[in-house]
């Protein structure tokens, strides 16, 4: 559920305000049924928020290992799964938003 806090500092970072910190804090079941209400388009952006999740495995998987090789292992597992359904998404994404007309001729012909 945490696992994407870094997109409030990206967005922080890209935009110069907290916004998205002050609605989730105004509206918190938001954070967990309507996230797309979060952030606008290009406040966290694909790239940044891919390498931000990138760093976050490279740093805190070791940085865990120091204490816990078990936890960092698990820690390590679940942090590769949600950036594989991040890419997933995007790929997703990128087909049907980028050409909607290309995606509703490929439905018409079947």
């Amino acid at each position: 559920m945490f696992v994407d806090l870094d997109h409030f500092l990206i967005a922080r970072v890209k935009t110069g305000d907290w916004a998205a910190v002050r609605f989730c804090l105004a509206n918190p079941i938001a954070a967990v049924v309507d996230q797309h209400r979060i952030f606008d388009r290009g406040d966290v952006g694909v790239l940044s928020r891919l390498l931000s999740h990138l760093v976050i495995v490279g740093v805190l998987v070791p940085l865990l290992a120091l204490e816990s090789v078990a936890f960092a292992i698990l820690t390590g597992v679940v942090l590769y799964v949600h950036v594989v359904c991040d890419v997933a998404w995007d790929v997703w994404r990128l087909r049907h938003e980028a050409d909607p007309v290309a995606d509703r001729e490929r439905r018409v012909r079947g």
